[in-house]
């Protein structure tokens, strides 16, 4: 096939017009929806009751979130603590429920209709919600600091160019996966977050393998125009995008599916930054990386002043 050949002169920068546009309007949309609908913090950043329960028999964590979704709890986080009867639930409380206490009275008699032999391992505790500002504080100066890490790395291994376009493909990349998670209203929690920070460093090595070819391109060619070496590099690469994606997809389609609702955040967001990185490697890093204007000299190392003068003898 022409798109796995990496002789293939697909022309991508033609379309970059095109591409670069319908970016701009996806950003604007996901901003739109991030300013208007926000997210749906989960437990993790909202606060709520935590409720440890024990059974005498061993209970499968499905069974508990069957029995909690039929007793009104919808939502609830439910894991496992350590052993086949223990569970810990986490949830939000109806408004008619004032206290912790009242809630675990609640969430047992909900669990006990379907089986009886189960009690409350200890006195459930009310986690506020200032915890959980904190856990999304930390989280946003993380991606910050991955950004800015990025940067640097970007900007000494290639030039401040790369290190432009790089960044703004990592905005790009991370404001439509979270315009993803607004519009569908899908619980973010932390281990959403920690995939978003995983989608991050996984579409710049995405980037660093292009940029990396466009280097070489430069270097060994002549006479060769910037938009024709861009171009190469995006042909010559794209079987590797392609394939490394495919393979890191069905992973996270394992993790999904097979992984349980533990993970499905996770899974569903390293999946969703997957699609969104491969495309944005393909249309939006090279064309940023025209617009700057890279040319060979910006490759070049720079030759020092008098250099000639002091190899004289």
């Amino acid at each position: 096939m022409e798109l796995f050949n990496p002789n293939s002169k697909i022309d991508f920068l033609g379309t970059r017009k095109v591409s670069i546009g319908i970016s701009i309007l996806l950003i604007l949309a996901s901003l739109a929806l991030l300013a208007t609908r926000g997210l749906n913090y989960a437990l993790d950043f909202t606060g709520g009751v935590l409720v440890e329960v024990q059974y005498e028999q061993p209970v499968e964590v499905d069974q508990v979130r069957s029995a909690l979704d039929a007793g009104g709890f919808h939502g609830a986080q439910v894991q496992s603590a350590g052993s086949t009867r223990d569970v810990v639930i986490r949830l939000q409380p109806h408004e008619e429920q004032k206290d912790a206490a009242r809630v675990g009275a609640d969430v047992v008699g909900a669990l006990s209709k379907v089986r009886a032999d189960v009690k409350l391992k200890r006195p459930p505790d009310l986690v506020g919600s200032s915890v959980g500002a904190d856990l999304r504080n930390d989280g946003i100066v993380a991606a910050v600091f991955v950004m800015i890490g990025i940067m640097i790395y970007i900007g000494i291994r290639f030039e401040k160019r790369f290190a432009i376009a790089a960044i703004a493909s990592e905005i790009h990349d991370t404001i439509l996966t979270l315009g993803f998670f607004s519009l569908t209203q899908i619980d973010f929690d932390l281990t959403v977050l920690a995939a978003l920070l995983a989608v991050i460093g996984y579409s710049i090595n995405d980037k660093v393998v292009v940029f990396d070819r466009v280097r070489e391109l430069f270097r060994l060619t002549r006479k060769a125009e910037p938009y024709e070496i861009l171009n190469k590099s995006i042909n010559q690469t794209l079987s590797r995008t392609i394939m490394t994606s495919l393979t890191t997809a069905l992973t996270m389609f394992a993790l999904y599916f097979v992984g349980g609702p533990a993970v499905h955040g996770f899974g569903l967001t390293m999946l969703v930054g997957i699609v969104i990185g491969t495309l944005s490697s393909i249309f939006f890093a090279n064309p940023i990386l025209y617009w700057l204007g890279v040319s060979k000299t910006d490759l070049m190392p720079v030759a020092k002043e008098g250099g000639e003068l002091e190899r004289r003898p």
